[in-house]
């Protein structure tokens, strides 16, 4: 970059500018050349106070003449360029410059303004730099713990409930990790048997934060569980230092689900620590803070409770053996007693019962003999009387019986002559004749006669069968008449 200065041209009133003339009757300023203005934001940006920022580096490379890289943090980053040798004379070794490493860098605002086969670019003019030490990042966190604090940001997460028994644990940690293998461990010291949900983000690079904020922020919503575990092994505060980012804290520090920190050793601390609702050591410390009932020694317990109870029953019920049965046995004898004194009672109930039968039946006896002789001698008397009336009885049914059947005979012998009087048979001893047809049916008139053909001719002493001839001339019937006359004679 080249060392020109140059005035940027201020028009920020509207008004002309002294160098420049109206085009026509427009009155706006002529147009400038670009590379005058960009000489002009070169010396603008170069005259800015210098500046010490702090940041991890990200995309580092390098010419023969220049470093190039980027200094980021969780809200931004700024691109940078430092000259090869401005670099060698702070006596670094190369690997200060690596990506992933906190640096603290000093500089100002620069600008290249290109060229026709160059690109501008601008970029943060790095002329110092060093390794960012602990003591600078405890320095920030100090600030923000301060800061946590006076917004009272550090107590709402200690006041939450945590639940003795949780049913289900949210968990975010690296995948790999050995965290992760310790926590598990530990639950299943205790013997717990719930739902873990786990949240996998990155625990270490400019990543981290956000990662952990999103799961924070999903688990807390839409899981449904009842207990955070944020957990990380341990190392340098540099390592730790994305559990110190301000937006996750903040994040912490309003959940209305509690947060178990147990990021680092027992040594390192964070800002997570101090939002959460309890600041655990280690992963295994933090499964015991997560499910603060014992499962196992809870059970145990329980076995051992019940068993005294069961023991403690027996004896209970052993001691009271005694009194129960002297107290059973009272109940025994009172009915023994009213048992006794019923008998007693029925007893002189049926012999009193057996007295009154006794006495009833003699007097009844009495009764009954003396009735018995005056029904005695009524009954004989009713007896001759109607042996009396049964021998007289006979003569006077003797003369009814007579007139009776007397009088019968006279109506049956009135009832047969007239009976005889209708008779057809007395008809037919008159010397008149009956005429049948085959079926017995009396025929009544000659056309009957003829249709029938063959007849049956009743007389008083028999019948005899005859047939209907048909009818012939009168010489012929005069001869057959004739031929049955002689035969007759």
């Amino acid at each position: 970059m080249n060392g020109r200065r140059s005035r940027i041209p201020d028009n920020s009133s509207g008004e002309a500018l002294p160098e420049a003339a109206a085009a026509g009757n427009s009155g706006e300023p002529l147009p400038i050349p670009v590379g005058e203005y960009a000489d002009g934001l070169v010396g603008g940006l170069r005259s800015m106070p210098r500046v010490t920022i702090t940041g991890e580096l990200v995309s580092v490379s390098k010419s023969r003449v220049q470093h190039y890289f980027q200094l980021r943090d969780e809200r931004g980053g700024v691109p940078c360029t430092m000259w090869k040798n401005d670099f060698e004379k702070l006596g670094l070794e190369p690997e200060t410059l690596r990506d992933g490493a906190l640096v603290i860098a000093r500089g100002g605002p620069d600008y290249y303004v290109g060229g026709k086969n160059a690109s501008p670019a601008f970029s943060f003019r790095v002329t110092a730099l060093r390794p960012a030490g602990e003591g600078d990042l405890l320095a920030r966190l100090a600030a923000l713990r301060q800061q946590f604090e006076k917004e009272g940001l550090l107590e709402p997460q200690k006041l939450l409930r945590r639940p003795t028994l949780p049913r289900r644990i949210g968990v975010i940690t690296a995948e790999g990790g050995a965290a992760r293998r310790d926590l598990l461990v530990g639950l299943e010291r205790r013997g717990w048997q719930g739902e873990i949900v786990w949240g996998f983000a990155p625990v270490q690079d400019r990543n981290a934060a956000p990662a952990i904020t999103r799961a924070l922020s999903d688990m807390a919503t839409f899981a449904g569980v009842e207990a955070i575990v944020v957990c990380r092994g341990g190392g340098s505060l540099t390592d730790l230092w994305a559990f110190c980012d301000e937006n996750l804290c903040r994040t912490v520090a309003i959940l209305a689900v509690p947060v178990i920190s147990a990021v680092g050793h027992e040594r390192d601390f964070t800002l997570i620590d101090d939002v959460a609702a309890v600041r655990c050591s280690t992963p295994t410390h933090a499964a015991e803070a997560a499910v603060p009932l014992d499962c196992g020694l809870a059970r145990t317990g329980m076995a051992e409770i019940a068993a005294r109870m069961l023991r403690g029953g027996r004896a209970a019920v052993e001691d009271r053996i005694a009194p129960l049965y002297t107290y059973a046995a009272g109940p025994a004898r009172a009915i023994r007693l009213q048992r006794s004194s019923l008998d007693q009672k029925a007893r002189e109930v049926q012999a009193s019962a057996e007295r009154g039968v006794g006495d009833r039946r003699r007097n009844l006896s009495g009764v009954v003999s003396r009735n018995l002789v005056t029904v005695a001698s009524r009954s004989a008397r009713s007896v001759n009387t109607g042996l009396d009336r049964m021998g007289a009885a006979p003569i006077s049914l003797e003369g009814g019986v007579r007139r009776i059947v007397s009088r019968g005979l006279e109506r049956n012998g009135a009832r047969s002559l007239a009976l005889r009087a209708h008779d057809p048979q007395r008809t037919l001893e008159r010397g008149y004749a009956r005429v049948e047809d085959r079926s017995g049916e009396p025929i009544t008139a000659a056309g009957s006669a003829r249709r029938a053909g063959r007849l049956s001719v009743r007389f008083a002493d028999g019948e005899v069968a005859a047939r209907v001839e048909p009818e012939q001339r009168p010489a012929e019937f005069e001869r057959i008449r004739m031929e049955e006359t002689e035969s007759d004679g």
